[in-house]
């Protein structure tokens, strides 16, 4: 098993956080905003799709080394889609095409040529007349769509037994619950079921059409989801630190201290943080030049550049939560509570650990599922320009890239643009329904209307 750089934070982060959900369970002033999250509907159906993206990231980011000639380093998720990664074809084909979306000339059996249009190498493969394409395509689909709807029915099984157990008085008998489409579970078999069509679908079509080298737009975007989720969560890891220290101590010392903050925060922004971005990038670029030994593997180089521009974005976007978290603090250490624990004599570190830290930890949750979405779209605009992620690794931004030359194309090639925008809508759209819940339920002002 190989362990990047992003790997292991991920998973560090995934442990601090069941260290927080552990010693955070049962805290009296959390249940009122967590129960007001599991009540809203809308909150708990973007959560869902936002566990969905998470899992998938998670399985790309499970590394080893593949036994064979190459020794290549490829994730779970590339060993489970091995047929998507490998089977590739030419140049463009449109979703669920059988022949090349280009016009070649085509050599014959007996010798002879003739323009036309290739047939794919694996696309449509199996079929023997194209007049039924739409037959088998409907017919996979009703395949997938039954395992979906199998997982779904498993579950929902698994969970009315449990129930079940937990009623208490019930002698004998089985009781099952009225089945309901409420919309977590309707949001659930919508992406079971959708998640088992395309998988399905799949093994036997390009079901979003390939690119100009012939890779599956499908596997480019579903790879791309790991980007996404580590420009949005390591970034905003990275920011929280310099933004929650310097904020609270500038506002709550103020004098001389909150004067070399301002103008620390102030001399950063001043700074154009696209030319800093691209500074910092070509420094990684040289320096992993002139290191050639260290970086043998494209994929450590490419999570190298990873690491790097997340280490940047977070060293240029800490400054606003900063501004924020001074501003709360300046209003907080006015207070009564804390006027009266400077009278009592607390000590000044004990004041900002037990009275100011937590009542701007909403500020800071608020902050952090804001940021996230504008991290996604942060990597998509710079990786637009060539200064985002390296160009081989996947990510939407880097679709994006490649497209905008096939917008120009006669006919129009539109499913790799549209691809990248559909899966970086629904990622970005659920964060910040997510987010607009979060911030209705930690807001102490909203909580006292």
């Amino acid at each position: 098993m190989i362990i990047l750089w992003t790997d292991g934070l991920i998973c560090a982060l995934i442990l601090s956080i069941l260290a927080l959900g552990f010693a955070l369970r049962g805290k009296e002033h959390l249940q009122r905003p967590l129960n007001t999250i599991a009540n809203n509907s809308v909150g708990m159906v973007s959560l869902m799709v936002l566990v969905f993206f998470v899992l998938i990231g998670l399985l790309d980011s499970v590394h080893f080394k593949q036994q064979g000639a190459s020794n290549e380093i490829i994730s779970a998720l590339d060993y489970w889609a091995t047929p998507l990664r490998t089977q590739g074809e030419k140049t463009y084909s449109a979703p669920f095409a059988t022949h090349l979306f280009s016009k070649e000339m085509m050599t014959q059996a007996d010798g002879s040529t003739q323009w036309g249009y290739p047939r794919l190498q694996f696309g449509g493969q199996h079929l023997s007349n194209d007049s039924d394409k739409l037959a088998d395509i409907l017919q996979k689909a009703a395949v997938g769509f039954a395992q979906g709807a199998a997982i779904f029915l498993l579950l929902y099984f698994i969970k009315v037994q449990g129930a079940r157990f937990k009623v208490q008085g019930k002698k004998s008998g089985f009781h099952l619950l009225p089945f309901t489409f409420y919309p977590v579970p309707t949001t659930l078999l919508i992406l079971i079921t959708l998640s088992c069509i395309l998988i399905h679908l799949s093994g036997y079509y390009h079901v979003l059409g390939t690119d100009k080298v012939g890779e599956d737009v499908f596997y480019q975007a579903v790879k791309s989801i790991r980007t996404g989720l580590i420009i949005g969560t390591l970034t905003t890891l990275i920011m929280l630190p310099m933004a929650i220290i310097f904020g609270i101590l500038a506002g709550f010392f103020r004098g001389w201290v909150d004067d070399v903050i301002q103008y620390f925060y102030t001399t950063l922004n001043s700074i154009p943080s696209v030319l800093l971005i691209a500074a910092s990038i070509l420094m990684v670029q040289v320096y992993m030049a002139n290191h050639e030994a260290d970086f043998t593997s494209v994929v450590v180089r490419s999570d190298t550049r990873l690491l790097f521009l997340c280490l940047i974005l977070g060293v240029t976007s800490w400054t606003g939560l900063c501004r924020l978290l001074r501003a709360e603090t300046l209003k907080l250490r006015e207070m009564e509570y804390v006027q009266a624990a400077y009278a009592l004599g607390v000590k000044q570190h004990t004041i900002l650990l037990r009275h100011i830290l937590p009542n701007v930890m909403h500020i800071v949750l608020i902050s952090v599922v804001l940021d996230f979405s504008s991290l996604v779209l942060a990597e998509a605009v710079l990786s637009y320009i060539n200064i985002g992620v390296d160009p081989t690794t996947f990510s939407w931004g880097n679709m994006i890239n490649g497209a905008r030359l096939e917008m120009a194309r006669e006919p129009i090639v539109w499913w790799s643009l549209t691809a990248a925008f559909v899966f970086m809508f629904a990622l970005v759209l659920a964060a910040n329904l997510f987010a607009d819940t979060v911030q209705d339920a930690f807001d102490p002002r909203r909580g006292t209307q």
